[in-house]
This record gives structure tokens, sequence and C-alpha cells, in this order.
């Protein structure tokens, strides 16, 4: 697969590789994100593919915002939210 300069823009600033970031998006394809232990699964994935450790009470946050719609479902906004102290 040839590069792509936006992916390599990500790359150097995320630090995330763009196939990770390519498999993170198809598994999320068909994932059930109204189950509670596919967004725990979710949210560890984007933890290990960011290098951002989530603590037990970040993810429970997470958990409940995201089975209560109240956070938009995309890489970047879960990243922010993971970064917040």
């Amino acid at each position: 697969m040839a590069q792509n300069p936006f992916f390599d823009s990500v790359e150097k600033k995320t630090g995330v590789k763009m196939n990770d970031l390519l498999k993170l998006a198809d598994s999320l394809q068909h994932a059930n994100l109204r189950d509670e232990k596919t967004v725990r699964q979710v949210i560890q994935q984007v933890s290990l593919i960011a290098n951002k450790p989530v603590s037990k009470q970040k993810e429970d946050k997470l958990v409940q915002a995201i089975l209560k719609d109240n956070v938009p479902l995309d890489f970047s906004s879960l990243s922010k939210m993971m970064d917040k102290k």
C-alpha cells in the first residue's frame, strides 16, 4: 500500500501507525457499541494503540458516557477524553 501524506502526518503527530488505525476502524465497523463489554474492549484497544494508559475510574466514566450517547464515537474524541486529567 502506498503511503498517504495524511496518514504520514497523523503517524508523526500521534505515533499511531496507519495499519493500527485501519485495523481498529475495521474492527469497529460491526461492533455493538451498546454492549458494555464491547465498549470496554474498544477503550482498551484505543488505549493500547495511542499508548495512553486508562485508569479503571476513567474507563468506567468513558463507558457510561458512550452507553448514554454523551460522546461522539470517533478515535479523536476518545483519545482526547483519555488525555483529560
